[in-house]
């Protein structure tokens, strides 16, 4: 739900078990989507728990020396600061405890047995500078900023073609069209309303909501777990974040379901990011920042 100035054309696909639209003034150039593919694809089969050939699924087999690539070192010092300002409670460790939810490989959605806490950074972690080294044996999960990362990249692909553009992915996108786009903001119970419109220009804007991917008798689980608990968290329904990319805002989209925005912000040096956001939670009230690209329908 969003307008460009001048009538794109959309590249329409699918990647990372999600739908993808690239849209830009012309075509992308054979070389351009290719390049697209291929960098998707990469990171798929690296970052990937659903996937039995990924580094992730070796991962899962045992500790070990594990290189990350060399571009991708970002996402990984991204979730190391996330999980030191929020607690904890954004952490890639939480693989294990989604699994056992039911939100696994084979997408059962079938909880199994108890859901322990996730364990700590320092007990899995021994380092995460240009290689991961795991004591022992952990699902490792990139949900919380791993889409973000990888629609930056594909943006910086298209930027190489383009100034122009929109590179969404299932709803959170990187936006470099110079002329306002207006982003509606989805209502969390009704798909086809809107609670708002977001507009901008430039950057990035992403969204977490916990009715995406829900299950069992009655929708009481979902992909949200405070890994401090191992159970989903229900007080926030849905988040939004306005930041420089989507790494950062989709990251932060997390966060929110966790950690008051206020608080967040009082550590944007430690983020290294400021950002804008709304948050709606359980009981019906809306906390949003202010900034003129909200226009909300309260």
């Amino acid at each position: 739900m969003l307008a460009m100035a001048d009538a794109p054309h959309d590249w329409e696909f699918e990647a990372l078990g999600t739908g993808w639209v690239v849209s830009t003034p012309e075509p992308l150039p054979a070389t351009g989507a290719a390049a697209v593919t291929a960098e998707l694809e990469r990171i798929d089969r690296t970052w990937s728990r659903f996937r039995d050939d990924s580094m992730v699924a070796d991962m899962a087999r045992g500790p070990g020396r594990f290189p990350i690539p060399v571009g991708d070192q970002p996402l990984i010092d991204w979730y190391e600061r996330l999980y030191r300002v929020t607690g904890g409670a954004v952490s890639p460790l939480v693989g294990q405890a989604l699994v056992n939810a039911g939100y696994d490989a084979q997408y059962t959605l079938r909880r199994i047995g108890g859901i322990s806490p996730c364990p700590a950074w320092n007990d899995v972690i021994a380092t995460h500078d240009g290689d991961l080294v795991t004591t022992t044996a952990t699902v490792f999960d990139v949900g919380a900023a791993g889409k973000g990362f990888a629609i930056d990249r594909v943006a910086e692909i298209v930027a190489g073609y383009t100034d122009s553009f929109i590179v969404d992915g299932s709803g959170d996108m990187v936006i470099s069209t110079g002329d306002p786009v207006r982003v509606a903001l989805e209502h969390p119970g009704d798909p086809s309303k809107a609670i708002g419109v977001a507009t901008l220009g430039s950057g990035a804007i992403c969204a977490s909501a916990r009715n995406r991917r829900a299950w069992g008798e009655h929708g009481d689980w979902h992909h949200i777990i405070d890994p401090t608990t191992g159970t989903p968290t229900w007080d926030v329904v849905a988040t939004w974040v306005i930041a420089p990319t989507a790494m950062l805002a989709d990251g932060l989209s997390t966060a929110l379901f966790f950690t008051p925005p206020e608080r967040l912000r009082e550590q944007s040096a430690q983020l290294g990011t400021d950002f804008d956001y709304v948050v709606v939670r359980h009981n019906g009230t809306v906390d949003y920042s202010d900034n003129p690209d909200w226009e909300l329908f309260l």
